[in-house]
């Protein structure tokens, strides 16, 4: 089964999303506690909406 160019492309997101997530990671050891802190905020929030996205793609 051949790839369209829509999925090929949102293939591409997700690693780039992927690649987002591996220097979020490698700059942690410059943060301080409060800013390690707004940043699981926002990561948490973006996990929510992952979950659902993965839940409607596997329907």
């Amino acid at each position: 089964m051949a790839a369209t160019g829509e999925l090929i492309r949102l293939i591409n997101y997700v690693d780039d999303i992927t690649t987002t997530l591996r220097r979020i990671q490698a700059s942690l050891y410059g943060m301080d506690a409060e800013e390690r802190k707004r940043l699981a905020e926002s990561l948490r929030s973006a996990d929510e909406r992952l979950r659902e996205l993965l839940a409607e793609v596997e329907k």
